[in-house]
């Protein structure tokens, strides 16, 4: 590299000021990539099931990675990746679309709307307020419920759990095919997890793959995975966007009656609040791995890194994609081998852009495939849990309504209203009312009012 390159990484990135070198950047981008490759093959494959183009979605999900990796990059500096939370794209596949009915057009209006409230938050500097007025048992409570949630719809996709007019769910046929292998794919991405194997999750879904060329779908007859008649694909991407790009829209989405106006507003509520809270605590959680908080304990620019994520959400929405947030332990493990600058994630975003050049590949995996990548995911989400104190009641109800409500409900709104309604009571019982703080108080009466409303209407 010439001088004058040296001297423009420098500029741009702080490399050397950091302790840090190009191609130790370099080599953490790919780690951080491999980390989580997976989610150009679990978005698409979740959000089909809101009636979404699988390619599409696929397109959207890449390119979104990019611009937003770009600029936590170019902007923020940080080696920190960002890409579609897969919690929150079940939740406007399952419960947006399919549950209250809206288009996936009115679900990316959600995310859009929630994305902007986001930044405003952030030029209003109101956000940090808001976190620091939730309790910290639920914050931490709600991430480890979408770990469960998500889990859940793997068990699903898996054929491991199943409906039961007896018992509502049951343990399904476990010498099905596809359950077979999703088994042994949970197995194989297991071990490679214990033995802390660079895009662990990835090669299970491939293995599942694999596995799928020579398993038979009883539904189907025809085998779960079928070969790509290419590896590579050079799509027009206009066409590849089309069928999402700026689909969006508001149209009809507050037109039903009040009890499904009032979901709709519950539902921004939620993709906001748990985009927020996952930001924010991510930062928290990433920034003293990197070498980047202060001796005061402060974040220098963590207001760019939360405006980029924010902004995330809202730029996938528009070309086609759920929330957009910041990614923990994916950026963990490229920060794990030295990334300390925005080239990190400059080169995540940069492989993600390739991914579209192979589109074949990604989109001839199954939704079976899938399956052991959603427990995985769910079982890291639980991590949080093991910082609480559950021996406290008063910390262990709203805990355990967050984690149960989200998979039992169907539902990561349901998760937050429980947790915060219950933590109100516990406050109150145990004569400590008073110190709730007011961002607590406020939504206690609208989620008490949401459920009064609930039961008349």
């Amino acid at each position: 590299m010439t001088v004058e390159g040296k001297g423009l990484m420098e500029r741009m990135f702080h490399v050397a000021e950091r302790g840090s070198d190009v191609k130790t950047e370099c080599i953490a981008g790919i780690t951080t990539f491999l980390s989580c490759a997976s989610v150009v093959i679990l978005n698409p494959a979740i959000l089909a099931n809101a009636g979404m183009d699988t390619k599409a979605v696929f397109w959207a999900t890449a390119l979104s990675i990019f611009i937003a990796c770009m600029l936590m990059g170019v902007w923020g500096n940080f080696p920190i990746a960002l890409g579609p939370a897969i919690g929150l794209s079940s939740f406007m596949a399952f419960y947006v679309v399919k549950t209250l009915g809206m288009s996936w057009q009115n679900g990316l209006a959600c995310v859009c709307i929630s994305g902007c409230s986001f930044m405003l938050l952030g030029l209003l500097k109101v956000q940090q307020k808001i976190v620091d007025g939730i309790p910290i048992c639920i914050k931490q409570a709600l991430g480890a419920g979408v770990g469960f949630f998500i889990a859940f719809i793997g068990f699903q996709e898996a054929g491991i759990v199943v409906a039961s007019p007896d018992t509502l769910l049951t343990l399904g046929d476990l010498g099905n095919p596809g359950t077979v292998i999703a088994l042994v794919g949970i197995i194989v991405t297991a071990v490679l997890v214990i033995k802390n194997v660079k895009g662990g999750i990835l090669i299970g879904i491939v293995v599942v793959a694999f596995l799928g060329l020579f398993a038979q779908n009883p539904l189907t007859g025809e085998s779960y995975t079928k070969l790509p008649s290419a590896v590579l694909s050079f799509d027009n991407p206009v066409e590849a966007l089309a069928p999402t790009f700026g689909q969006l829209s508001l149209k009809g989405m507050f037109s039903g009656d009040f009890h499904k106006t009032v979901g709709v507003i519950f539902a921004i509520f939620s993709f906001l609040m748990v985009d927020l809270f996952d930001s924010i605590s991510v930062l928290l959680g990433v920034a003293p791995k990197a070498g980047m908080v202060r001796e005061d304990g402060s974040i220098p620019d963590a207001g760019k890194a939360l405006f980029v994520s924010a902004s995330g959400a809202a730029i996938g929405a528009v070309l086609g994609t759920s929330t957009v947030s910041i990614y923990g332990a994916e950026s963990v493990t490229g920060i794990s081998v030295g990334g300390r600058t925005g080239l990190t994630a400059c080169v995540t975003g940069f492989c993600f852009l390739l991914t579209l050049f192979f589109s074949p590949v990604f989109l001839m995996i199954p939704s079976i495939a899938i399956s052991p990548a959603l427990i995985m995911v769910g079982i890291f989400m639980m991590e949080p849990l093991c910082h609480l104190d559950l021996s406290d009641f008063t910390v262990s109800m709203p805990v355990f309504f967050a984690v149960i409500m989200m998979p039992f409900t169907y539902n990561i709104a349901n998760g937050v209203l429980f947790s915060v309604l219950s933590y109100t009571l516990c406050m109150i019982g145990s004569g400590r009312g008073k110190k709730l703080s007011k961002i607590v108080v406020v939504l206690s009466i609208l989620f008490a009012f949401y459920l009064f409303l609930d039961v008349l209407l």
